[in-house]
């Protein structure tokens, strides 16, 4: 089970914040389907390993139900041959914040007119993610994280997909 709430960001977060940088990872996915989502992600981790992954997810919004495996780098080439389209590449940063959550900052599609910036973060309970308020750690993170799009319709990289990629494919 995923629970995770999504905003709309302009960059990376502020240095005022002096949130620690995790990790950093580059990613390239790509969509077999989008209802339920099935794709595919490589995940690069900055001076470190390479994963290759395979998702199921369904349902929308707040609270969904997802399956990950790892998969063999031949079988994400397969994979990667059978979509036939561009994958999307992202840059993905996670940060600690002040509560011990983890803020993970993508900017997707750099230097592309279709170019944007996402945050996410994933909880341990739906009421957590709930109650969870930036204002009470920091008015500049609330700032910050001001757009959420968790409950959205077509906020999902899924959505971004077929808009993007898919779009007179079919």
């Amino acid at each position: 089970m995923e629970i995770e709430r999504k905003w709309m960001v302009n960059g990376w977060p502020p240095e005022a914040l002096g949130l620690p940088l995790l990790f950093e990872q580059t990613m390239r996915q790509g969509y077999i389907n989008v209802r339920p989502t099935v794709r595919i992600r490589e995940e690069a981790m900055t001076g470190g390993s390479t994963e290759y992954v395979l998702c199921f997810k369904s349902g929308t919004g707040l609270v969904r139900k997802e399956i990950e495996m790892d998969i063999p780098k031949e079988k994400f080439l397969e994979l990667e041959d059978l979509i036939g389209l561009p994958l999307i590449p992202k840059v993905r940063r996670t940060y600690e914040l002040p509560d011990g959550l983890h803020l993970e900052v993508s900017h997707v599609d750099e230097g592309l007119p279709t170019e944007f910036w996402y945050a996410e973060i994933e909880y341990d309970t739906e009421d957590q993610a709930k109650q969870w308020d930036a204002s009470s750690l920091s008015p500049v993170l609330s700032e910050y994280l001001d757009d959420d799009v968790t409950a959205d319709p077509g906020q999902t990289m899924g959505a971004y997909w077929v808009v993007t990629r898919l779009h007179g494919e079919e």
